[in-house]
């Protein structure tokens, strides 16, 4: 049955839960988890350096930047990023953006140098309540990670791998103590002003899982099973790649949205069809005709994604991941406008 909420225009907040409700918000959200600066200085014309560097783990916004870069794009979300040290190499690529290399992780001895801020201290959190104080009416996103993303980061993907086999112990030691500052994270932000909460932990390669369905029931479900435990706020998932053998298991553990569902790995209209009533579906512009592409063509790829994901709600439009600094800015506008022009509920009144 349709859940049409009626047709009075609703503000992004009310838009973006009518959507993690699974329901028809007055017209399909548009967000994103992330935006390099890069882009926003070519979009907004910001005068600042060319070359500075993206931090991937603090937060890259002030809340004036956020709701600037929101109203521009015509996006309905702000996010704040509050993330744990990875210990990796990081590594410096066009315009300064970072990645990472090399971990630090690889014995017992090296836990010495795991060190994550305080989560019960208030000063941690200092910067997230200047933020939410003017978030006004956009939906205020805390964007982190749970923690075997960084641990597998931490360790170097083949000394993980290796290791589940042979010092599991190590892998255990060093995911417990991000685990347990996430959790400890989660249970003080959902007494804030957020409005959802977002983890980003890569677990799969475009083909398949990193690890095996046994590994994830094993490893990483108690642990989720603690998070979901804490969590009072609307839980969106993240990882790029094939995550398809652990859908039922996030829907088990109430897991709100999926993102991105990656094009190339997932098909969304799939994911739509088989898990649409469990799921709100955030995706999936793909990131090579963002980058690529023409402002036409990215038109008509929303388009035919508003018309095959969007029916019966449950869907916010995003890129394939985040809207890096390597993107035409004329197609990041072009999708932004083509989610206004084709987005609006009921979806058979924007014609085909």
């Amino acid at each position: 049955m349709r859940q049409q909420l009626g047709e009075e225009r609703m503000n992004s907040r009310e838009r973006v839960q009518a959507a993690l409700q699974r329901k028809e918000p007055d017209r399909v959200p548009y967000c994103e988890l992330g935006v390099d600066r890069a882009l926003a200085r070519k979009l907004l014309g910001w005068d600042e350096p060319g070359d500075q560097a993206a931090s991937l783990e603090s937060n890259t916004y002030n809340v004036e930047e956020a709701k600037a870069l929101a109203s521009y794009l015509q996006k309905d979300n702000i996010c704040y990023v509050l993330r744990a040290p990875v210990y990796a190499h990081k590594e410096s690529g066009k315009d300064g953006r970072l990645f990472y290399g090399e971990g630090m992780l690889r014995t017992e001895k090296d836990l010495r140098k795991l060190y994550l801020p305080d989560p019960h201290d208030d000063a941690l959190y200092a910067g997230a309540e200047a933020f939410l104080e003017q978030k006004d009416d956009y939906s205020a996103w805390l964007v982190t990670r749970f923690g075997i993303f960084p641990t597998m980061l931490g360790m170097g993907l083949e000394r993980f791998s290796i290791a589940l086999y042979d010092n599991l112990s190590l892998i255990e030691d060093i995911l417990d103590h991000y685990c347990d500052w996430a959790i400890a994270v989660a249970n003080h932000v959902c007494s804030m002003d957020f409005d959802v909460f977002v983890t980003t932990d890569d677990i799969a390669y475009k083909t398949s899982p990193f690890f095996s369905p046994e590994v994830f029931e094993n490893l990483m479900l108690p642990r989720y099973r603690r998070l979901a435990e804490t969590l009072s706020l609307p839980w969106i998932f993240h990882s790029d790649g094939n995550i398809l053998p652990f859908l039922d298991d996030l829907s088990d553990l109430g897991v709100s949205g999926l993102h991105p569902i990656e094009d190339g790995a997932m098909d969304i209209r799939a994911v739509k069809r088989e898990y649409g009533d469990k799921f709100c579906l955030l995706g999936n512009v793909n990131l090579n005709l963002l980058g690529l592409g023409t402002p036409e063509a990215v038109d008509c790829e929303v388009k035919g994604l508003i018309r095959d994901v969007g029916s019966g709600g449950g869907y916010m439009v995003t890129s394939g991941n985040s809207l890096a600094g390597y993107l035409k800015p004329d197609n990041v506008i072009a999708m932004s406008e083509a989610v206004q022009k084709y987005g609006k509920y009921p979806l058979q009144q924007c014609g085909e």
